[in-house]
């Protein structure tokens, strides 16, 4: 198994919903779960099995009308592997938030320029 060469966050969805389905599960699923585009999900697919996280396969029931979908399984390393990136991310995430609301609190409490002006003072000095 191959790492992947960048991790965007639309590879975090993929993985994400790969993680979520306990049997191998088709594209079009995979895109209506993360909300990402076609063309966005099957690159990464693509990209997933010829490194190696992913295996897919043509679905071979006959019962079913339409087309035949192609199905994509985590490989077990790639399970591990996935795991792995999707919590990472959600950390990198998680502390990017924070920092965020740290410094939005901060500019709020010192007083800040805003398109409203100057906010954090009292009518008489933001006159001044």
């Amino acid at each position: 198994m191959l790492p992947l060469s960048r991790i965007t966050p639309a590879t975090v969805d993929v993985l994400d919903a790969l993680l979520n389905e306990s049997d191998s599960v088709w594209g079009l699923l995979i895109v209506k779960q993360t909300g990402r585009p076609a063309g966005s999900v099957y690159p990464i697919l693509e990209r997933l099995e010829g490194a190696g996280w992913v295996t897919s396969g043509w679905e071979e029931d006959d019962a079913r009308a339409g087309a035949r979908r192609r199905l994509y399984t985590l490989t077990p390393e790639g399970a591990a592997a996935a795991r792995t990136t999707v919590a990472d991310a959600r950390a990198k995430a998680a502390a990017k938030s924070a920092r965020v609301a740290r410094t939005a609190a901060r500019a709020g409490s010192t007083g800040s320029v805003g398109s409203a002006g100057i906010t954090g003072l009292s009518g008489a000095e933001a006159t001044a």
